[in-house]
């Protein structure tokens, strides 16, 4: 092509990985200099109110009714795309997408939400525009798959023969890993992690134990593994609160006179203290699971619930690479365990080594730009199986 190429990416706001996984792709197109990519979340600016009440819908039932929500989940997980409510899914924002193309004319639409209105305005187009799916968890949902799909980017190499099986050639699919921001490619010098580690008050020589606040069911949980691991002297403790400034208050108010406990807010470079940190205690979201694997962090995770989120776990587990409690005492033993056995450590790394894929957001950018010049040149569209 010897014009830029321009590009949609659909996302949505269900969550932050799926905007965080269209950003960094978005960041690699412009890095590279490879194409001009515009970020979209198709339902919010379709259908604003509607997105409103779905994503807080999805986050009361998710926290409230998990048990639903998993239920929701696993019954709609086979679905077919020609089926009814694969169709009613699909058909939100696609008046508006349609708008959109017309304005920009992009050369294909990548999607980090499974939101695939594009087929359903195939015709009214009037011509085909290359559609391409970065699948954001280490579990399948069949919302994701489409006969007209161009190629899938997915997490593992397990996720590619779970699309082989249902018939899908290895010349459209690609396991590049997740994408994530260009921040987690980068290693930390020993000089960097001192300094990293003085920005945060921590020892660097001493085990480090990253709590993400979401990962809990409720404040007591949260407040009782930090109490845990406060009287623990050999192991630091730092709690990241993101913009929950109740939660980082009242932490801070109850860990005041414990040195070996920071408690954060929003930290915008979570990279760095995962490079430091021993282990990490968080949610099993596709991202954050893919920015531990990147920084060879072993994962403990509480209760994960039903749904993708459970499913990242289990399969994360299985691979060695997590560990999930049923409660509070059975995490911070395992953490000490953790801790104590460099044995046990070593297996978990080398677990996370097995399932890294590096620069994935560059090398999905790199792909999905050969494929448009490999499209163009052919003057046909790929052969679906």
């Amino acid at each position: 092509m010897g014009r830029q190429i321009k590009l949609l990416i659909v996302y949505a706001r269900f969550g932050d990985g799926h905007l965080q996984a269209a950003t960094a792709l978005s960041d690699s197109f412009a890095r590279l200099g490879i194409a001009e990519a515009q970020i979209v979340d198709l339902l919010a600016q379709s259908h604003p109110l509607l997105n409103e009440v779905s994503k807080f819908v999805y986050r009361k039932s998710y926290d409230m009714f998990p048990h639903l929500y998993g239920w929701v989940y696993e019954t709609t997980r086979d679905m077919k795309a020609s089926s009814p409510f694969a169709h009613f899914l699909h058909s939100f924002g696609a008046d508006e997408l349609l708008k959109l193309i017309e304005l920009e004319r992009p050369d294909a639409i990548i999607h980090t939400f499974p939101s695939l209105a594009l087929p359903l305005i195939t015709t009214r187009l009037g011509r085909r525009i290359p559609m391409f799916n970065v699948v954001t968890d280490f579990d399948l949902h069949m919302r994701w798959v489409h006969p007209q799909v161009d190629k899938y980017y997915v997490a593992t190499d397990d996720l590619r023969l779970q699309l082989n099986k249902l018939g899908i050639g290895d010349n459209r699919i690609k396991a590049t890993g997740i994408p994530l921001r260009r921040s987690f490619a980068e290693q930390l010098s020993l000089s960097e992690r001192e300094a990293v580690a003085a920005r945060y008050g921590l020892t660097p020589d001493q085990p480090i134990v990253l709590l993400m606040a979401g990962a809990y069911g409720n404040f007591a949980n949260l407040r009782n593994l930090c109490g845990k691991l406060s009287v623990q002297k050999n192991i630091q403790t730092i709690v990241v609160c993101g913009h929950n400034r109740s939660v980082q208050s009242e932490l801070h108010r109850r860990f005041a006179m414990h040195a070996n406990v920071t408690v954060l807010g929003y930290v915008d470079r979570i990279d760095e203290l995962m490079r430091l940190a021993a282990c990490i205690v968080t949610k099993p979201g596709g991202l954050t699971m893919s920015e531990a694997i990147e920084a060879r962090l072993p994962i403990f995770l509480l209760r994960p619930v039903p749904g993708q989120e459970r499913n990242n776990a289990l399969y994360l587990q299985r691979q060695g690479a997590a560990f999930i409690s049923r409660s509070i005492e059975e995490l911070f033993q395992a953490i000490l365990r953790l801790l104590r056995d460099s044995h046990h450590r070593l297996a978990m790394c080398r677990a996370l080594e097995r399932l890294s894929k590096e620069s994935a957001s560059d090398r999905i950018a790199l792909d999905i730009t050969n494929q448009l010049h490999i499209m163009e040149e052919a003057s046909v569209p790929l052969i679906r199986g």
